[in-house]
């Protein structure tokens, strides 16, 4: 009986171990397996809810996908940050199917029964592949891949100068500033020697360059004199139109004046008509009265 038990746990071990070698690891390493054949990749972390929940499901879809010529694989994103920038996974777990090199996000259901049914009914074509410009073995994902892999190299040496030197939440923070600061400002004056060093300014550019700024020195220099003339010109025109508009008011008020003369001069003449009519009448009652004295029989 104690035989029968040992042969069970032993056939129980080497099945699990079987079961354990069919489910691939992809890595920063060898992660371009998947780019021939047929893949079916889980990317998960161990601190997920979600990804311990589908573990057992992933391992027994491994288990049936035995002999199919599927191969199936997951990557812990922990363990390689690289592959979760050039795979652009934003939530976990995220599923992709690879077909000879072209890349398809799963979008289903989670379960074995569900992922056995895409792959034998090959639902997997009714969904486009991603686009060129997302590919992850393109050019500027590898490039981008390198900037989630240097991220998650600084989370590391923050926490290993927190945990391991002591220093407090800002000073570390404020050294990584400095360093980033210092390093990008050397990286800058590398690279415009490099840009010097392969395309060097020419003498007659440097040249042409100066004349260009002395032309437009002196075109500036035109601009301003042509203002101060201008300006000129119209105070002048300004004192003209002044000037004559004193002109014409001197010449109303003459005009004014004459008129007034003139009027006046008419009525002095009136007046002495007038005297000279009243002169008269005077004379002529005096020359008769002496008339009528001198000679009674007229007044008879």
């Amino acid at each position: 009986m104690a035989n029968i038990y040992l042969a069970i746990i032993f056939f129980v071990i080497l099945f699990a171990k079987k079961a354990n070698l069919e489910l691939i690891e992809l890595n920063e390493n060898n992660w371009r397996l998947m780019l021939k054949g047929e893949w079916m990749v889980e990317f998960f972390a161990p601190w997920c809810p979600a990804c311990k929940s589908l573990s057992p499901v992933w391992q027994r879809f491994a288990n049936n996908a035995d002999g199919t010529g599927l191969n199936i694989a997951h990557v812990d994103v922990t363990k390689s940050p690289s592959l979760s920038g050039r795979f652009l996974v934003t939530a976990l777990p995220t599923i992709y199917h690879v077909k000879e090199g072209e890349f398809r996000q799963y979008r289903n259901s989670r379960d074995g029964d569900a992922f056995m049914f895409y792959i034998n009914q090959k639902e997997w074509q009714k969904s486009e592949p991603i686009s060129q410009w997302k590919n992850p073995n393109s050019i500027h994902m590898s490039v981008l891949s390198y900037f989630f892999k240097l991220s998650h190299l600084l989370k590391d040496f923050n926490t290993s100068l927190q945990e391991g030197y002591g220093l407090p939440t800002w000073g570390s923070y404020a050294l990584l500033a400095t360093a980033t600061i210092i390093v990008g400002a050397g990286l800058g004056l590398l690279l415009v020697c490099i840009v010097d060093f392969l395309y060097p300014a020419k003498l007659s550019q440097r040249q042409s360059f100066l004349l260009s700024e002395e032309k437009s020195g002196s075109a500036v220099d035109d601009e301003i004199v042509d203002d101060i003339n201008y300006n000129n010109d119209e105070s002048d025109e300004e004192d003209n139109e002044e000037e004559n508009e004193e002109d014409e008011g001197s010449n109303e008020s003459e005009t004014e004046v004459k008129s007034d003369s003139c009027g006046e001069l008419e009525d002095n003449k009136i007046d002495e008509a007038e005297l000279d009519s009243d002169s008269n009448k005077n004379d002529k009652n005096k020359f008769s009265n002496i008339r009528r004295r001198n000679n009674p029989k007229e007044t008879k």
